[in-house]
């Protein structure tokens, strides 16, 4: 398929933001809000600020929403940024594709809260859904980048703890291996804009605190992912991250989980944010609608 002639200035966006000195992390998360506050997510999108069992989170959802069916998505930027005034968009997307409606989490963030106090939120919101009646095979957990990576990581948590797995989780162009192993961050080096094979092991650091680099709610590609449910899994050809989806499919299936990987031509890191301008976003964020309604009938 031919690239879309919008993709150029999104992937300008990216490269300015990723070439634009900034003095600390505060600079860093005003960045990126920056960078996708202009987006629309359309006037018929409704949304709800509330606390998830003592994390705060919003609802997202469009008209005619399956007041049942619920998306619980872990928001991308390194487990130190991003929150929903990065990720509105993305979750507005997802709602409209898919009929759910759509939680998204504002777990506490690295340095301030570092590993693994993200696992830990997205445990108590899930919980918090099961207690208030939302059944574990009407949830599905998404995520991108650092969120893709928590997707996989808090499956396994919840498998370890006992608690029932939801029916299928969506990872996006995830980041599943903090020491940043995969051969993609050479040979992408210099086609992907957002993430540095330097910036992933400088965030790796804030996010781990010392702690060991493998363990696996930390990089799930070392833990053992038997028995978890069904997987999509969005990269783009061009991401340093290409490996990170790549390895974790092999892992996936290994192990016997049913795993789709789509790897989408000449696609910047999460291009799914530009859904409002980008038509290739438009048309993974509808891929994620099929496959989640496909899981979740």
């Amino acid at each position: 398929m031919a690239k879309s002639p919008q993709l150029d200035h999104v992937i300008g966006l990216i490269r300015t933001r990723a070439t634009t000195p900034r003095k600390d992390l505060e600079a860093d998360r005003l960045s990126y809000e920056m960078m996708v506050a202009s987006l629309p997510i359309g006037d018929d999108i409704q949304t709800e600020r509330i606390g998830a069992g003592g994390v705060p989170a919003e609802w997202v959802w469009g008209p005619g929403a399956d007041q049942h069916r619920v998306m619980l998505y872990l928001h991308g930027g390194g487990y130190a940024m991003g929150s929903m005034r990065t990720h509105r968009g993305i979750l507005a997307g997802i709602a409209r594709a898919s009929g759910f409606k759509t939680l998204g989490l504002e777990y506490r963030l690295a340095p301030e809260s570092p590993f693994p106090a993200p696992v830990e939120d997205t445990l108590q919101a899930y919980r918090w859904l099961l207690a208030r009646d939302y059944t574990a095979e009407n949830i599905v957990l998404g995520g991108d980048s650092a969120g893709g990576g928590l997707v996989v990581a808090a499956l396994v948590a919840m498998r370890y703890f006992g608690d029932p797995l939801p029916a299928a989780g969506v990872c996006i162009s995830p980041w599943v291996d903090m020491e940043a192993t995969g051969k993609s961050f050479v040979s992408n080096a210099t086609a992907d804009p957002s993430v540095s094979r330097e910036r992933i092991v400088r965030i790796a650091g804030i996010y781990l605190g010392g702690k060991n680099p493998r363990a696996p709610f930390a990089s799930p590609i070392h833990a053992d992912l038997q028995g978890l449910p069904p997987l999509l899994v969005q990269v783009g050809s061009i991401e340093t991250l290409l490996d990170d989806a790549n390895i974790l499919t092999q892992r996936a299936k290994a192990a016997g989980v049913a795993v789709e990987l789509e790897v989408w031509d000449d696609m910047p890191h999460v291009w799914h944010h530009f859904a409002p301008i980008l038509p290739e976003g438009q048309q993974a964020i509808a891929r994620i609608g099929e496959f989640i309604r496909k899981q979740v009938p």
